[in-house]
């Protein structure tokens, strides 16, 4: 139904012959009106759906741009934290899809790279993505990407980790509860001996806002109870970086001037410990983590890691999906999040700040266990056999003890 047969069909071409006037219309005149009465009937048409689109796109939570497909993009900054690809990703793509059957995801892994991570957003712009789901590798770096998804009308929900630039919404943990259980779970493994100990922070990289937002709540339950002795930041949160710092702070402080060690995350915590065995220290003193990676609760059964700190990767992966689809087609945040977070560069951000949760050896089977994150086997493998069954993950056969 083109303009240009609307035309042709108003405006049929005029005939030379001279005809008498009469009070009945000649069969070409009545064909004459026929055509200019269609004509009008569908450029009225044309324009009302015209003013139908455009009120589509201003109303469309009221219309049926609420239910339409949405073609999401999923950035994630890498995949060498196990939980991105095992937890994040397919917890994203399964929840779009109980939601809008008809919706698809397109997924990129930055590799750590930022300017691999920029190229990416500029690709799914170009390609036509809907709405972006991003979790970046640099928040500042990736600013610019973020202005140009803006511009190109592409809602961006920030994952994880808060990037810069005009974000739609936010969803994350309490960073801050983060180090504050981190903090807290060090200076009960100290115990009453913490006045009189020093400790090493390992923290993550300056280019991720929660590194800083970690520390900071860390350093708010440490402070004067401590000595904070070293102080590293980790680039990059690469487990070989936090190898060489802590090889560095051992060579300053000496093999047992170092009381504890409060690492950022599990990978973190394990280029510590293997630190501090290639320094012989023993016993390993506690260290702190963070993400309930398996490897590091299996370093938790073996007593050489002290804690980490669970993340339930569900609830923020699937507010993630329901956050997606709402501003992709238009609607409002305000049933979603209960809160608003500040930027660099942007403030009153609706946000989803989520509860994080302290797992040591005692809380493994009503934590990761119970919330069906790991079975028993997938933790307790025959290297960690003795080490489960002193735990009380399993029993003297090997079976499995049920989650509390």
């Amino acid at each position: 139904m083109s303009r240009s047969r609307t035309r042709s069909r108003a405006h049929p071409p005029t005939r030379s012959r001279t005809r008498s006037h009469t009070c009945f219309p000649t069969r070409d005149r009545l064909r004459a009106a026929i055509a200019v009465a269609v004509g009008l009937v569908l450029t009225v048409s044309l324009a009302a759906c015209g003013k139908a689109a455009q009120l589509g796109e201003t109303m469309s939570v009221a219309g049926t741009h609420r239910h339409r497909s949405l073609h999401i993009g999923l950035l994630l900054p890498e995949n060498e934290i196990v939980r991105f690809e095992r937890f994040d990703r397919p917890l994203i793509q399964r929840r779009v899809k109980e939601l809008c059957s008809r919706c698809t995801v397109s997924y990129s892994s930055a590799q750590h790279d930022p300017a691999a991570q920029r190229f990416q957003i500029e690709a799914m712009i170009t390609n036509g993505i809907d709405v972006l789901i991003l979790d970046a590798v640099d928040t500042k770096a990736v600013r610019h990407s973020v202005v140009q998804a803006h511009r190109a009308h592409v809602p961006v929900i920030a994952y994880d980790r808060l990037a810069e630039g005009p974000i739609s919404g936010y969803v994350s943990f309490d960073g801050g509860g983060v180090g504050r259980l981190q903090g807290e779970a060090l200076l009960r493994a100290l115990g009453p001996k913490a006045r009189s100990s020093q400790i090493v922070m390992m923290n993550g990289s300056s280019t991720d806002p929660n590194a800083g937002w970690f520390e900071r709540g860390a350093r708010s339950v440490l402070r004067g109870k401590v000595k904070i002795a070293k102080s590293y930041e980790t680039v990059g949160w690469r487990p070989e970086n936090a190898n060489r710092n802590m090889s560095a702070a051992i060579a300053v402080l000496g093999p047992y001037g170092i009381d504890g060690v409060l690492a950022a995350n599990d990978g973190l915590a394990s280029g510590v410990i293997t630190a501090l065995k290639a320094a012989r220290i023993h016993p390993i003193p506690p260290v702190t983590g963070q993400d309930a990676e398996v490897a590091g609760i299996q370093r938790i059964v073996a007593g050489e890691q002290y804690m980490t700190v669970y993340k339930p990767f569900k609830p923020e992966a699937y507010t993630a999906a329901e956050m997606a689809i709402a501003v992709g087609r238009g609607q409002s945040l305000s049933k979603i999040t209960k809160q608003r977070v500040n930027s660099a560069s942007a403030r009153d951000i609706p946000a989803v700040l989520l509860e994080p949760v302290a797992v040591t050896v005692h809380t493994i089977k009503s934590t990761v266990i119970k919330d069906g994150l790991y079975r028993v086997d997938q933790i307790c493998t025959k290297k960690y056999a003795d080490d489960c069954r002193k735990a009380g993950l399993v029993d003297r056969d090997g079976s499995p003890h049920d989650a509390e």
